[in-house]
């Protein structure tokens, strides 16, 4: 069965960084959108970082020239680097494989994580 295992996550002063990983098995990523999401208490999730088939990424408008998102395709492992972190980023951190290989921002995401916690303090 397919599977994501986020790791990276912790505890981080404003203004500090932490690099999220995502590691699949049962599937690899390459073909496929990949999304960060994250969801805060009492909030929506929200997209945050996605990455297409071609490596062609996209980002929410609250974090473009903060965070990062990246793929090895040979290790099926997608990353999201994440600096400048504020505390408005402290949420839960989801990765997912959608459906499509391209038009990330808009394809159903099939395969999730259990998630890994963001906790920004200032």
């Amino acid at each position: 069965q397919a599977q994501l295992v986020e790791s990276g996550g912790g505890s981080v002063q404003a203004g500090g960084s932490l690099r999220l990983s995502c590691a699949g098995s049962g599937f690899t990523y390459s073909r496929y959108c990949m999304g960060w999401f994250r969801q805060a208490p009492g909030k929506e999730r929200e997209g945050v970082a996605y990455i297409d088939g071609n490596g062609i990424t996209s980002y929410a408008d609250s974090v473009k020239g903060r965070f990062t998102i990246s793929k090895d395709n040979a290790k099926n492992t997608v990353y999201l680097q994440m600096n400048s972190l504020n505390p408005e980023d402290t949420a839960m951190y989801y990765c997912a494989q959608g459906l499509s290989h391209y038009g990330c921002t808009y394809t159903t995401y099939n395969y999730w994580g259990q998630g890994t916690q963001v906790t920004v303090s200032s």
